[in-house]
């Protein structure tokens, strides 16, 4: 199928599912919601939905700038709301001034229990108070089972989506062109490192996209997505610009300040 060759092999089951659901849509005349999805399946999904008027798309993450977001297909006449994105979100507490909490604490201490990082949306940290954006039928198993985090005693409640905490992001755009879309030559050109230092992160598997460790300095990046280097912190690519004279790729990106 010629959709298929606008984006990556490895991206082909995704892509089925979306056509699958989008099939369930037209012929059950029902909605379907999917599970949490980052920016690049976001994109691949709007991507093959396109402007198609007997269906609508929406995204919904708890937030308006939620990183990680549900989808709801439906036709086009339904009315959506945030409910029947079955999101929960669950709210707990700690001593900020004695003990010093991290996405990667919280993150680390729901998946030691075993769950699917595709139930969850975004943790948010800040103040003293953490949340958990999660599918609903997930929210009264993380109450029972998330009793403590780094030693601490924390206790879980479920608040509404008007008392979701917002993380203040950061991001620093830049424009350049790059000789490719390699993940070495754009970390590189983000990061102000060597190319011979990028490609050692890589193989050490210092280097994620999309929440995936790539060890592979050639892997081709697309608009959309996350890049995260250990001990340098994250960006994303923004979009690809086309090409220059000198066949060199004008791209976007932005960093995490």
């Amino acid at each position: 199928m010629d959709l298929y060759q606008h984006f990556r092999p490895e991206e082909q089951p995704f892509i089925d599912q979306v056509l699958d659901w989008k099939d369930q849509v037209e012929r059950n005349y029902v909605p379907v919601v999917s599970d949490f999805l980052d920016p690049r399946e976001q994109l691949i999904f709007k991507s093959i939905i396109g402007q198609d008027e007997n269906l609508q798309l929406s995204f919904n993450g708890g937030y308006e700038y939620a990183e990680r977001k549900r989808a709801l297909l439906a036709p086009f006449y339904e009315t959506i709301n945030f409910k029947d994105f079955n999101i929960s979100i669950l709210q707990g507490t700690y001593a900020s001034k004695f003990v010093s909490l991290s996405h990667r604490d919280l993150l680390g201490t729901i998946m030691s229990l075993g769950l699917h990082r595709k139930k969850l949306g975004d943790l948010v940290v800040k103040d003293g108070q953490f949340q958990i954006i999660c599918d609903q039928d997930l929210a009264l198993y993380l109450k029972m089972n998330v009793e403590k985090i780094k030693n601490t005693r924390i206790t879980l409640k479920e608040v509404d989506e008007a008392n979701v905490l917002k993380p203040v992001h950061h991001w620093q755009d830049q424009e350049g062109t790059v000789s490719s879309t390699r993940l070495d030559v754009v970390l590189k050109e983000i990061y102000q490192i060597s190319r011979q230092k990028a490609q050692t992160y890589i193989e050490k598997e210092a280097v994620k996209v999309n929440y995936r460790i790539v060890n592979n300095p050639s892997f081709q990046l697309e608009s959309g997505d996350l890049i995260s280097l250990k001990s340098y912190g994250r960006s994303k690519i923004v979009d690809l610009l086309g090409e220059t004279r000198k066949n060199k790729v004008r791209i976007k990106t932005a960093k995490l300040k």
